[in-house]
């Protein structure tokens, strides 16, 4: 859980994921939110596909903020195989982070034989690079957000993502769920999908036990921490 104690606005960025994920996106529109993503030095800068890859790693030069794509969006309904080569070229292009998408209808048809595959082949694509499942907890129930969870985790899949963020967001208790499912793992939990008030449904849900945040809104909810503490959300800073 973050320690909020120890949060200010210049390391708030890296438990946050910067993304422009319409595709109906220009060049422009991703240069400039790639800039943003700099400025605020997040954790990675996310497109919804590798097309725009080499222009974000244009705009990333010289930071640590990793290149991120979808795969998949938005329901996951591509055979494994299918996942695994587009993650692979967009490696070739240069992304250095894949959220990939759970083929839910097989996961609300029970097929988990199917979402352990594509995890594996997905996880085994991706190689060194970070890999995040989205699972789109808005169309499950308690126990298959569970499930879910457990499945990713148990094939070394290193997030366990809420939503892709084109839907609804995930509950309060969903987000506990998800953090309870994958304890004890080295998968962690990742929300999307933050709707308004965007700085303070963030901060509950990093309160839920959430370490990482997709949204394309970073900026906004970083530069809200004074307004967060000030309301009591989240604690006061304290200096070692």
């Amino acid at each position: 859980m973050i320690d909020f104690t120890k949060i200010t606005k210049e390391n708030f960025g890296k438990h946050f994921d910067h993304t422009c994920l319409g595709k109906w996106r220009s060049e422009e529109e991703i240069r400039a939110a790639a800039r943003v993503a700099r400025k605020y030095n997040v954790a990675c800068f996310g497109t919804s596909t590798s097309y725009w890859t080499p222009v974000v790693l244009e705009e990333l030069e010289g930071t640590d903020i990793t290149a991120g794509i979808g795969v998949d969006f938005p329901f996951g309904a591509s055979a494994p195989a299918v996942k695994a080569m587009d993650v692979e070229y967009g490696i070739k292009r240069g992304a250095t982070c894949v959220d990939y998408v759970i083929n839910l209808g097989a996961f609300k048809s029970k097929q988990y034989d199917v979402i352990h595959e594509e995890a594996r082949v997905v996880r085994k694509a991706c190689g060194s690079i970070m890999c995040k499942a989205i699972l789109e907890v808005c169309y499950m129930d308690d126990e298959e957000v569970r499930t879910a969870c457990e499945i990713v985790a148990s094939e070394g899949i290193e997030w366990a993502k809420s939503s892709s963020g084109q839907y609804a967001g995930p509950t309060i208790n969903q987000v506990r769920i998800m953090c309870d499912a994958v304890k004890g793992s080295n998968t962690r939990v990742k929300v999307a999908g933050v709707k308004a008030p965007k700085p303070i449904n963030a901060a509950a849900y990093m309160l839920a036990g959430a370490d990482l945040i997709g949204t394309q809104d970073a900026d906004m909810i970083i530069e809200s921490l004074d307004e967060l503490r000030a309301i009591g959300m989240i604690p006061e800073y304290k200096a070692d």
